[in-house]
């Protein structure tokens, strides 16, 4: 379902239902009802101006009927953001693909307190993209490489090999050291999302996740041995790699959910989670042809070589 208005300042309209029927004679009374704790005249003001609409791009007037739409677009009122200390990089970009390195603490896309401080409306800016869309997603606390869909018509061919797990990820983690644990390994399990607060378990059943950990390097930190650990899922179930290896002793440097979930404190960002979506590889599906994607960006927590 396309939306009547344009993307603006990178951000959707926002689409709404209306109740086929209610106490309200006009869907901008809904609109004030549904919002009343809102600032009324804005909402108004908007009904006004003609920045509210319908499918097909008709316009909803403060005197349009409740039923005559099933659903509205219209554009937020968004709050004032400061922008993140962060900024992420373009790998790579053409008419169909924009690849590019986020940052850690930046969210793929709009949520929550979140919406122009994010990958996705940052990139719609920058580049003059409105029709960018993320192709998949990294938690707003990992770093490294995304792809954004940059062509509505070549969009599906690229969702298609995420879809078929037709894309090879690997993931760098800077963890502890464990003397009694043997490398390569790989750890099955099966996960699910917790009702605790944004986590995921594992609990008994089939495995549906699996992660294959390598230890690629050991160096010596200020707290003592720390491991560079190369990560390739299998599967994508939510914080997998956080909780397969929180589940064999080695949580992720600066991780506040595992193993041990922390209060919830506001970002430092001297100390950001030690895990980097390094590298994807796939067999592009319009040129044919195999192409790789590498993070520029480094993991702070793991030592420098002399």
């Amino acid at each position: 379902m396309k939306s009547p208005l344009p993307v603006r300042n990178g951000v959707n309209a926002t689409r709404m239902r209306m109740p086929e029927e209610g106490p309200w004679d006009t869907a901008m009374a809904y609109v004030l009802d549904r919002f009343n704790h809102v600032d009324p005249d804005g909402i108004v003001d908007r009904f006004v101006r003609g920045e509210v609409k319908a499918l097909g791009g008709d316009v909803v007037t403060p005197e349009t009927p409740l039923n005559e739409h099933t659903f509205i677009w219209y554009y937020r009122e968004l709050p004032v953001e400061d922008r993140l200390p962060v900024e992420l990089n373009v790998l790579h970009q053409d008419d169909d693909l924009v690849v590019v390195d986020k940052p850690h603490f930046l969210p793929t896309t709009p949520g929550g307190m979140y919406v122009q401080e994010s990958a996705l409306v940052r990139l719609r800016v920058l580049l003059d993209l409105p029709d960018l869309v993320p192709i998949h997603r990294l938690d707003r606390m990992t770093a490294g490489v995304l792809l954004f869909s940059a062509n509505p018509e070549t969009r599906g061919d690229y969702q298609l090999l995420f879809e078929k797990r037709r894309v090879q990820k690997t993931y760098e983690a800077v963890a502890g050291v464990r003397e009694d644990l043997e490398f390569p390994m790989t750890v099955r399990s099966r996960m699910i999302k917790s009702r605790t607060y944004l986590l995921a378990q594992e609990v008994e059943g089939e495995h549906n996740a699996e992660t294959l950990i390598e230890l690629e390097d050991t160096r010596m930190g200020p707290d003592g041995a720390v491991g560079l650990y190369k990560l390739s899922p299998h599967t994508g179930k939510t914080h997998q790699l956080r909780v397969h290896l929180a589940s064999q002793g080695l949580g992720i440097m600066n991780d506040p959910f595992y193993p041990v979930l922390l209060e919830q404190a506001p970002d430092d960002y001297t100390k950001p989670l030690q895990l980097l979506a390094k590298s994807i590889e796939f067999i592009d599906p319009l040129t044919k042809q195999p192409v790789r994607y590498d993070s520029k960006l480094k993991l702070s927590g793991f030592p420098s070589g002399n």
